[in-house]
Order: structure tokens, then C-alpha cells, then sequence
């Protein structure tokens, strides 16, 4: 089967990451801006491990200065989800990079964003649903200025709230404030977790920051208990198979467990975290499931709703998803 043309829902998407090398390439030229150590020989993104990924991905997003960069970004990415049969995204959006955690200036990039969103839909059909999210290693007082971003801006469009950067950077409870102020605001919780970090990682972040999706969450492999809790718990992993074995969490696919996740009743989505950087599309991580682990057209379809029933949007948005994953 065109696994390029299955109707896709992609849950753990972050916009900057997303940035195709060429757009940012052009976006540096035009601002004059040096890029050294962005890019290897062949104009692809180059980083030696998880935290050089890091460096590299800030370097990259600094070309990123105003809304209307955002807005092309936006559309860029978007257009490129359509590509590969994405019918509906959620994109990590940081104010910390938007406006540097600046309620009026967020603003204005998050109506850039949503225009192009709007526009995207209207040329395409996919939907589009941002979730602010706090750069971990940035520190919780930076947290609260995203979460009052994100508090201000709640509604439709801002969905969630979220958590990415690095793992190995303080404790979950260090940002429970932040995380507080979003929930009470209406805002569904996500954080990254379990990927660097092993199943301590993951039990904190469910019981400090009360999150009900897990970036990543991996390791939970790790500890039957933590299975367990997930299950009934109810809560849902954003699983990026092709970032796993790219940053060398797991060697390679056959490593992954994704499908014993499943099979121990976890319910998983799947997602590209940062395409570009990983060498990654859509397409690819179904083609690579279907190819390690056999996942058939029922698998996919399955796996699909799933995601759309975890999907922080609201109940008419996602009856929306449906009808389009049905079609």
C-alpha cells in the first residue's frame, strides 16, 4: 500500500524542528546571519549526540526573529505534513522563541501562526492545534512566563500545554507551578519524559506535573509497575520511533519497543518529533512499522483514532479528524 496517502493524525510535532534545512538556509541569507555548524557537507542538519542536537536545533531557530518568519514556517511545514497524509497536527510552540516569554509579543506570533494555519487548511484540509511548551533547561521561572502565555491564549487554537528540552535538567516538581497555572487555565497536559531518563522520570511527571499524554515515555519498558500505571491510568505515549534510533536511544527498529508497549496494552501513537533533523517523514515511520513489526492497514487505522481520541482539540475539532481519517 502508498503509506504516503493513509490519513495520518501526528501528536508530537515541534514546529522549529520542523524547519526544512533549505528554509532556514534561505532565512540565514537573508538576514545575514552566519549558521556555521547548523549543516554537514550535504546541507542536512549535523549534531554528534542528543545535547549537540540541542545547540545545533537553538542555532537553527535564532534565524526565527519575527511573526511573519513564523508564519512562512508555519506554512512550510504544514505543506509538508499534507504531503504525507497528515490530516491533523499538534505542534510544540515555544514562547521562549516566540517573543522570549513576552505575553503582547507571543501574541503576535501566534496570530501569524494560526493565520498561515487557517490558510493551510483551506488549501489542504489539515487541521492544525498549538501547544506551548516550556525548554526545560531554560529554568521555571521561564516555565511561568510560558504558562502565562499560554494562559492568556487558551481556546480553540492553544490546546495543551507541554514540556520538551532537556530531560536531565532539574525534576518535574520544579515546574509544577507552571503546569498548575495551565491546567487551572482549561489547558490539557503533555510533557517529554522517558526518553534520556528512565521510568522515575516518567512516575514523576504523571504524579507532579499530572500529565495525561507522555512525549516520548519509551523507557516505561523498563518497569512493569510503571506499565501498569499507564494503563489504567489511561495515559497516552507520543511515540517517535525514528528519533529513538536516530539519537541512539534504541540501536536500531527491531529495538524499538513500540510493540510491546502495545501489546501490553499501552495505548501509543506515533509521531516524527523534529522530521528534518532525524532524516524522518510520516511515511517513513509507517513504512518502517509495517516493515519490523508487520503493522497492517487495521493496525494503522486503529493506531489513527486512537490518536484523534488523545488529540487535545475539542470534541467538534476531532469529529472533524474522524470524518477525514474515515473518508
Amino acid at each position: 500500500m502508498s503509506f504516503s496517502k493513509l490519513k495520518k493524525v501526528e501528536l508530537h510535532l515541534h514546529l522549529e524542528g520542523a524547519a526544512p534545512p533549505a528554509f532556514i538556509r534561505s532565512l540565514a541569507k537573508e538576514k545575514n546571519m552566519s549558521i556555521d555548524g547548523v549543516f554537514d557537507e550535504n546541507g542536512a542538519y549535523s549534531y554528534t549526540d542528543f545535547w549537540d542536537f540541542l545547540k545545533v536545533y537553538e542555532a537553527a531557530t535564532a534565524c526565527l526573529k519575527t511573526p511573519e518568519d513564523y508564519a512562512r514556517l508555519t506554512s512550510a511545514v504544514l505543506e509538508n505534513c499534507a504531503e504525507h497524509g497528515v490530516v491533523y497536527a499538534e505542534t510544540f510552540l515555544a514562547p521562549d522563541f516566540c517573543g522570549g516569554g513576552d505575553v503582547v509579543a507571543w501574541r503576535e506570533y501566534l496570530h501569524a501562526m494560526q493565520e498561515a494555519a487557517d490558510k493551510a487548511e483551506k488549501d489542504s484540509g489539515i487541521i492544525l492545534r498549538g501547544i506551548p511548551t516550556v525548554v526545560r533547561h531554560f529554568g521555571p521561572d521561564a516555565a511561568k512566563k510560558s504558562a502565562k502565555c499560554a494562559v492568556e491564549t487558551a481556546g480553540d487554537w492553544v490546546v495543551g500545554f507541554g514540556m520538551g528540552g532537556d530531560e536531565k535538567f532539574g525534576t518535574p516538581s520544579d515546574f509544577a507551578y507552571a503546569f498548575d497555572m495551565a491546567r487551572e487555565a482549561g489547558l490539557k497536559i503533555t510533557s517529554h519524559a522517558g526518553e534520556w531518563s528512565g521510568p522515575e522520570e516518567i512516575r514523576a511527571t504523571i504524579q507532579d506535573l499530572k500529565a495525561v499524554r507522555i512525549g516520548h515515555g519509551v523507557r516505561a519498558i523498563e518497569d512493569a509497575a510503571l506499565v501498569r500505571e499507564i494503563v489504567e491510568k489511561d495515559i497516552v505515549l507520543e511515540v517517535c520511533p525514528g528519533s529513538n534510533v536516530a539519537l541512539g536511544v534504541y540501536a536500531d527498529w527491531a529495538s524499538h519497543p513500540i510493540q510491546k508497549l502495545r501489546d501490553a496494552g499501552v495505548k501509543v501513537t506515533v509521531s516524527t518529533d523534529d522530521p528534518p533533523f532525524f532524516h524522518t517523514t510520516m511515511t517513513d515511520e509507517y513504512e518502517m512499522l509495517s516493515r519490523t513489526f508487520g503493522w497492517d492497514d487495521d493496525t494503522f487505522r486503529a493506531l489513527n483514532i486512537g490518536a484523534a481520541e488523545a488529540a487535545f482539540c475539542t470534541d467538534a475539532t476531532r469529529a472533524q479528524i474522524l470524518k477525514k481519517l474515515e473518508a
